[in-house]
């Protein structure tokens, strides 16, 4: 259950040195949509090239919600781009990965999408990787604003329970989820 953590750590330490060695421009950022499910987040993105950076990001939800609900869980979503005008400013394409691990249950999300998350409890982990499109705006020498949207791939591992704090284990098993995979209305802050 912790292999993605062996495999992360790693990475997300290179990823940490690498700034220094290369580009002159870091932005740290936070995307909103996921402050919108009370996940604290932040993200990084660094030069590589006039028209190439690669952002970090990822979110991590630790805090046991009311009702026995439960929605417990990490994410962490590199992503290379490549920028049509100049990094940090207009249209870009980006190729991102993920991996997850979470603990999610007793949640009754509207209309009707993942209803199985009402009345049973799901954990385990994920990983994927997919395209994304997005836009960044120069709103002063500092601050920008950045909207992003991709589709992808995930690969879901599962355990089911029956309840959201008990039960023996019911099922276990993988999915495979085609669809949007990355989200954000960011604001990043441009060090220079």
């Amino acid at each position: 259950m912790y292999k993605i953590q062996k495999i992360l750590f790693p990475f997300l330490l290179v990823v940490a040195l690498t700034p220094s060695i290369f580009g002159q421009t870091l932005g740290l950022k936070s995307n909103f949509l996921y402050w919108g499910t009370v996940t604290p987040n932040l993200g990084m993105e660094f030069s590589l090239g006039p028209k190439t950076t690669l952002e970090v990001g990822g979110g991590y939800h630790p805090f046991a919600l009311s009702n026995d609900k439960r929605f417990k869980h990490w994410l962490v979503q590199p992503e290379l781009r490549y920028w049509f005008c100049e990094g940090f400013n207009g249209h870009f394409l980006g190729l991102h990965f993920h991996g997850a691990q979470y603990n999610v249950g007793g949640i009754d999300i509207p209309f009707g999408w993942l209803d199985i998350l009402q009345d049973n409890r799901y954990q385990g982990y994920l990983y994927g990787g997919g395209l994304s499109y997005g836009y960044q705006w120069i709103l002063s020498k500092r601050w920008n604003l950045e909207l992003n949207l991709g589709g992808g791939y995930a690969r879901i591992h599962y355990e089911k329970f029956p309840c959201q704090k008990c039960g023996t284990k019911e099922k276990e098993g993988n999915y495979d989820y085609f669809g949007v995979t990355k989200a954000a209305v960011s604001l990043i802050y441009v060090i220079k």
